[in-house]
């Protein structure tokens, strides 16, 4: 893989692209790129750590939709240093604030330009890393809870995936938010013991053992659950009807079994719409308006900055990679051997 280490250019910076802008593992390299413009509410920020997500696997191959707002760099997750700012700013930053944020593309760089409604301040308390571990995830969590699935104090919810990122955090804001009952759904023993025992479910039950959706009804007397986050698809699609609780909402953010019911799936009973005045609805993040992402970036500051500080909620970390082996740290999770329990994350050179 070629390097490019030099840095001597002063409107330049080192970012990692795309031989030919798609491909494989191999195609990704470190090369020497302009520095990005920056204007209206934007700032320029000096990358300190970055997040790597598995829709970055897609991009690179050219089978993720990208927005037409985002730059061809990868990376929607990062933390760093503010450079710059343009003229339309939020006034809550400075040059040279310690900051983390989502941005629509362009995280695996020296330097990336991002809205000032999409940074939240750094704390003291997390590392670079932790806080580049934050924002995709959390924020995802945010949006599925709250702005579409309508949480509220007192409600019950599943979280499918449980041991996977987006659910280690929507676990989490659960529990802290006042959920009545929270459960979870894995594939395997441990992921469910680790629900349970180092994020607090209520229950968690493994998708390939146990009638899952029979389970949860039988713990909930019979009512089922208010909300459901679902990124399985078709093979949970039966089970999330014949679990949802009266007017409750299931909300779809991926279909990782396929994009149809297949032989051998449970067969849904669409009954239950009408029946249980059931809504079901999908959604996305990277797609989203930047005065929509601004709202869940304020509500992930209202919900959760003051738990990262103190300690209460987890951020977790599978490995940190320096940011030329940025093959290796492909490679590694397209392996799928990394442990959905923690994000994958890697560090980028100051």
């Amino acid at each position: 893989m070629p390097l490019v280490t030099s840095m001597a250019m002063a409107d330049a910076g080192v970012n990692a692209d795309i031989e030919g802008g798609k491909g494989g593992i191999d195609k990704l390299h470190i090369t020497e790129m302009p520095r990005p413009k920056i204007d209206h509410a934007k700032a320029l920020v000096k990358v300190k750590a970055f997040g790597l997500n598995r829709m970055d696997l897609l991009q690179r191959e050219g089978l993720y939709p990208v927005p037409p707002q985002a730059p061809k760099t990868l990376g929607v997750e990062f933390s760093g240093t503010i450079e710059e700012l343009a003229g339309e700013s939020e006034s809550g930053f400075k040059k040279g604030d310690a900051v983390f944020g989502l941005a629509y593309g362009g995280a695996y760089a020296e330097y990336i330009a991002v809205s000032t409604h999409m940074l939240m301040h750094k704390p003291d308390e997390l590392s670079w890393e932790q806080s580049a571990g934050i924002p995709e995830t959390w924020i995802t969590a945010t949006q599925a809870m709250y702005l579409i699935g309508e949480f509220a104090e007192g409600k019950s919810i599943l979280w499918h995936a449980g041991a996977s990122a987006v659910s280690i955090a929507g676990i989490q804001l659960s529990l802290a938010n006042g959920a009545s009952e929270v459960y979870a759904t894995a594939r395997q023993d441990e992921k469910c013991d680790f629900c349970v025992k180092e994020l607090g479910a209520k229950a968690a039950y493994n998708t390939e053992t146990t009638d899952w959706s029979a389970k949860i009804l039988e713990a909930t007397g019979g009512k089922g659950v208010d909300i459901i986050v679902d990124y399985i698809g078709p093979a949970t699609f039966a089970g999330n009807l014949n679990v949802a609780a009266k007017d409750a909402r299931i909300v779809n953010l991926a279909s990782l079994s396929g994009r149809t019911l297949k032989e051998g799936m449970a067969e849904p009973n669409f009954g239950a719409f009408v029946a249980k005045r059931i809504r079901f609805e999908g959604s996305s993040l990277r797609s989203r308006d930047e005065q929509y992402q601004g709202r869940l970036r304020d509500q992930l500051h209202d919900h959760a900055l003051p738990k990262f500080k103190d300690g209460s909620f987890k951020v977790l970390i599978e490995k940190v990679y320096p940011w030329e082996q940025i093959q290796d740290a492909h490679r590694l999770m397209e392996s799928n051997k990394v442990s959905e329990q923690m994000a994958l994350r890697y560090r980028v050179r100051r």
